[in-house]
């Protein structure tokens, strides 16, 4: 930047215009450049800050307010949460203004994250999308599903995505309505069943299917999924016939690195009792710093993250499916997910020798 005002400077001394011009533009872009950069970090810093803490710290600021002289505020909030209880249950309350927001598109870039489509979907047809791997906190299905930034709409018109994560998530004040305008839904029977079967047709519910006990694993350098023994979404799918759809993130691991504590050890009884009875599984993790990549902290690092949606697998409407059914459907779409995997493995940076591991 110095350099930059020397030489504007000289430019003055010279006489010579050009050189001025040549100065300054060089100057606004090097300016341009260093906002965008902060405002990519501000824009994955509050959505991490909200995936940790904003339910806890709201549900703290009302209780508070209720002891205060705005009491009245809270009071209102929480009759009007008693009446929208079930909201998220019905599909929630998607905002295409929220889906649309400009710092969405900051999210995207900091990674940057993409979204590849391979197939048509029909819009007389509902889904099931299979989301994979996990990752720490699943950046690539958040971005890419709850947000317009990477142009899912336009990719697949008449889609409506839904997000499905933890149902918790739903009970927290404020939390609960700026999740359901993103179109994120509780991953439970009750709202996957209403969205299948009440809500029309072209919706398409995205489930992370390895969930917490995946997390746990997710690692830089490694592809493995929990799947083997997941069977719940083909069951919902051939209940409400849903098409299943493999989706493989290519990157997702790659953004945080975390402790992994072995089989057997005490780290791995906590988290699993973490996860037996709250849903999710803590993890000691970290990325890097808000003001230098060399430093630790809670930012996700800078690496590439490639959703890549795979071909639908057609599914019968059964209203009781057999276990038979299940695992035939179930072993048809794991071939799918790893055909998907090895398919396009090589075009974003993995060596053809690379395996994606079913666990």
């Amino acid at each position: 930047m110095m350099k930059t005002i020397i030489a504007a400077y000289s430019g003055v001394l010279r006489g010579t215009g050009s050189s001025i011009l040549s100065a300054l533009q060089d100057l606004s872009w090097l300016s341009k450049s260093k906002v965008e950069k902060q405002l990519q970090i501000i824009s994955v810093l509050q959505w991490v800050l909200t995936f940790l803490v904003m339910g806890v710290a709201c549900t703290v600021i009302l209780m508070y307010i209720l002891c205060t002289d705005c009491w009245v505020i809270a009071a209102v909030y929480l009759a009007w949460l008693v009446f929208d209880w079930n909201t998220p249950k019905k599909g929630g309350r998607r905002s295409q203004w929220v889906r649309n927001w400009a710092i969405w598109r900051y999210f995207r870039d900091y990674f940057p994250v993409r979204l590849v489509k391979t197939h048509n979907l029909l819009t007389n047809r509902n889904y099931i999308f299979g989301y994979h791997p996990h990752g720490i906190m699943g950046l690539g299905a958040f971005c890419n599903f709850s947000t317009e930034a990477t142009g899912v709409g336009q990719k697949f018109p008449g889609i409506r995505p839904y997000l499905a994560t933890l149902a918790g998530n739903f009970r927290m004040p404020i939390l609960r309505d700026y999740l359901m305008s993103g179109g994120i839904c509780p991953v439970n029977r009750d709202s996957i069943d209403y969205i299948l079967s009440k809500n029309g047709s072209g919706n398409a519910i995205v489930i992370v299917v390895g969930g917490a006990a995946e997390s746990l694993n997710c690692t830089p350098g490694k592809n493995s999924v929990t799947l083997k023994n997941r069977k719940g979404f083909v069951k919902l799918a051939l209940r409400h016939g849903a098409d299943l759809v493999p989706v493989y993130s290519f990157g997702e691991n790659e953004v945080y690195k975390q402790v992994i504590f072995k089989e057997g050890s005490w780290g791995r009884w906590v988290q699993k009792k973490f996860q037996k009875h709250i849903g999710f599984a803590p993890c000691i993790f970290h990325g890097r710093g808000l003001f230098s990549s060399n430093t630790w902290g809670l930012l996700p690092y800078s690496k590439p993250i490639t959703t890549v949606v795979g071909e639908p697998i057609t599914i019968p409407k059964v209203d009781h499916p057999s276990q038979r059914e299940i695992d035939f459907y179930h072993c048809m779409y794991v071939s799918s997910l790893i055909r998907l995997f090895d398919k396009y493995k090589t075009k974003f940076g993995l060596p053809e020798t690379e395996v994606l591991d079913i666990n």
